[in-house]
């Protein structure tokens, strides 16, 4: 788990992310994501869209263990983050 946040932290110091469920959504409807993180309190319906799309766009979702405001700290965001993409 360690390594997933750590590798979380560092994209985030490029800024090349993209937060938040329709942020994520729309650039999976087109294509441009690789990666997509949920956090464990991310709602069901935002989970099971999220699900969709990335099977669609053929991207990867990581389930984290950890909740929406501590995703939001490691990004160094004054937010919550429920869902966080990596662009491809």
């Amino acid at each position: 788990m360690a390594d997933v946040i750590e590798e979380i932290k560092k994209i985030a110091k490029t800024g090349k992310l993209y937060f938040g469920r329709e942020e994520t959504i729309k650039n999976l409807k087109l294509g441009k994501v690789s990666k997509v993180y949920v956090t464990t309190n991310c709602p069901e319906g935002v989970k099971a869209d999220i699900a969709y799309y990335a099977e669609l766009s053929g991207a990867t979702v990581v389930q984290l263990a950890i909740p929406n405001d501590e995703l939001g700290t490691i990004c160094r965001k004054p937010f919550v983050i429920s869902v966080l993409s990596v662009p491809k």
